[in-house]
């Protein structure tokens, strides 16, 4: 049997006398011919100004119903870590690839509340319920922060020590993490650990911890959970949400999942810090303005007694 007969393509496609052109012949094909007239007299110039007014114009009206996208403001694929959003929303959980889970074979049972359904054989997780569970540890985190208590970040994975190191920078004092291995007796050993003089001195339980591969973390969550220290992680499809205080059910394989849920949580206990200087501020005049009043009518007070003193010798 002939080769045309197998393949009949093949000898059509040499018989073809169709060769492909150049790509800069097609482009120069749609290129204008039109030649731009030269200014030469009064009158061109002033047509030529009129032109320029009249896009001018046109510009300055559908300027504020265009884009506004700059080479300043266009995304890029460092902003997740540079430029976190101040607010989850469901399209950035989604576009986060926050939704994916494990193979369904995989799935922890106590996880099944959180699953949307399965495709392709991987769990797909339902971020409707992310989401409020999210806010939630938002807000434990601003209230925290607010009431100026020690936020601890850990990610042990090396995708995740930029993430965590970003996080506590942005938090500020108040903020702190771990991006090596947890150290196992770190809260629970700490005085033969660090030393009596050090444990006794310093503060050294933070207030909140935030994990986001428990998975690998278990140690510092048994000893978060001994020493009554609340815990925020991101739970993967694989992970039982009991094994932290406030689950986030995510994909925590996922470095752009991390940097959202990071971001959301450090941003929220920056505004957390910002609010308790502001309050322990007002404290402060509030306690200064009793203090004068008290120092006031103690005076008063001291100047009557003098007054009826004077009254009685006399």
């Amino acid at each position: 049997m002939s080769q045309s007969v197998l393949r009949p393509g093949l000898s059509l496609a040499a018989r073809s006398s169709f060769k492909p052109r150049h790509v800069s012949t097609v482009i120069a094909r749609y290129q204008s011919t039109q030649q731009t007239k030269k200014l030469e007299t009064p009158e061109d110039w002033q047509q030529f100004r009129e032109k320029r007014g009249q896009v001018s114009r046109l510009v300055n009206v559908f300027e504020q119903h265009g884009s506004t996208q700059t080479s300043e403001t266009a995304f890029r694929p460092s902003d997740g870590l540079r430029k976190p959003p101040s607010h989850a929303t469901v399209s950035a959980l989604l576009a986060a690839g926050a939704h994916f889970g494990h193979a369904a074979t995989r799935m922890n049972p106590n996880f099944v509340p959180y699953a949307y359904g399965t495709r392709s054989g991987i769990t797909i997780i339902d971020l409707d319920q992310t989401l409020p569970m999210l806010r939630r540890a938002t807000n434990l985190t601003r209230a925290v922060a607010r009431a100026g208590g020690i936020i601890v970040f850990i990610g042990t994975r090396p995708d995740l020590r930029p993430v965590v190191l970003k996080a506590a920078e942005r938090v500020g004092p108040q903020g702190f993490h771990v991006g090596e291995r947890w150290l196992p007796g770190t809260l629970s050993n700490r005085r033969q650990f660090f030393g009596e003089e050090t444990a006794d001195n310093t503060r050294m339980t933070p207030d909140l911890a935030i994990i986001l591969n428990p998975l690998q973390n278990m140690i510092a969550i048994n000893e978060c959970a001994a020493a009554n220290i609340p815990t925020i992680g991101i739970i993967d499809s694989n992970v039982d949400p009991r094994v932290v205080m406030y689950p986030i059910p995510a994909n925590d394989e996922n470095t752009r999942t991390a940097e959202l849920v990071a971001g959301v949580l450090s941003i929220a206990a920056r505004e957390g810090a910002i609010l308790g200087g502001y309050d322990r501020q007002v404290q402060g005049s509030q306690n200064f303005k009793k203090e004068r009043v008290k120092h006031h009518h103690a005076q008063r007070r001291q100047q009557a007694e003098d007054l009826q003193q004077q009254v009685e010798s006399s």
